[in-house]
């Protein structure tokens, strides 16, 4: 067994001197699970309140030049692979760093508005491209073409995680990776990967895609109403994995080949 948190472990309205510990409140939490490890991704709430030099030592992520994605492998079987879905972003990283300027080249070219977190005006796909979305890297592509291809070396079925969703079907345009079609080319290259899960988009979705992969947005938390939740866990079987949800989240059952 394991617990992955899918990002915004905190919310954006937290006043900034609350951050640090209010991040590690709830990392202390987390920390109280003693049936296996806990691993984390980054959204963009969390950036909002700290750099990553700060957020990713908290989180335990362990991070070669504040890079933010990894994978692991619970059982021989399965592999989990975690992206870092603001490798490319306005936010996290240093105003003068690299990929903080490639990202406002980016929301230049394609986003007309002031308000650069506003969509208005942008049509369809188009409209994820504003400044609470971010991009996957080209290191971080090449990462990603090496951990699937050991995984089919190795006959593992690999589920991706990423806080941004990677399917049109599966949540609002608005929510999406910056290059999420780029990096969907790149896992339908490959027979591994059975399932794409993401958060982010608040109100959740599911979608299988034209490859059968199966993408499942998860409901937010911060959306219920009081008394209620959003947490779900999920089985994992040879031939599906099987999300068995509480409350506003539904549980969806992902049936896919056995064979990777």
């Amino acid at each position: 067994m394991f617990v992955i948190n899918f990002g915004d472990i905190v919310d954006g309205f937290c006043p900034k001197d609350q951050s640090l510990g209010t991040v590690q409140k709830v990392v202390d939490e987390f920390e109280k699970f003693k049936g296996g490890p806990v691993y984390h991704m980054i959204g963009n709430h969390c950036l909002y309140n700290l750099p990553r030099s700060q957020l990713l030592p908290l989180l335990k992520i362990q991070s070669l030049d504040g890079r933010a994605y990894y994978d692991f492998s619970p059982v021989p079987e399965y592999r989990f692979v975690v992206l870092d879905a603001y490798d490319i972003s306005a936010i996290g990283w240093p105003q003068d760093h690299p990929k903080t300027l490639k990202a406002m080249k980016i929301l230049r070219e394609k986003n007309p508005n002031e308000n650069m977190n506003s969509p208005d005006n942008l049509e369809g796909p188009e409209r994820r491209f504003v400044m609470f979305n971010g991009g996957v890297g080209k290191e971080q592509m090449e990462w990603l073409d090496g951990v699937l291809l050991d995984a089919t070396i190795l006959n593992q079925k690999v589920i991706v995680c990423c806080h941004l969703p990677l399917d049109t079907g599966a949540a609002n345009l608005d929510t999406l990776l910056w290059n999420y079609d780029e990096v969907m080319n790149l896992i339908h290259r490959y027979n591994c990967v059975k399932a794409c899960l993401a958060g982010h988009d608040h109100i959740g979705g599911y979608s299988i895609d034209s490859h059968g992969i199966h993408h499942r947005v998860f409901e937010a938390a911060l959306e219920c109403p009081p008394g209620t939740s959003a947490f779900g866990y999920i089985e994992v079987y040879d031939d599906r994995i099987s999300l068995i949800g509480t409350d506003r989240m539904e549980s969806t059952d992902m049936h896919f080949s056995p064979r990777s």
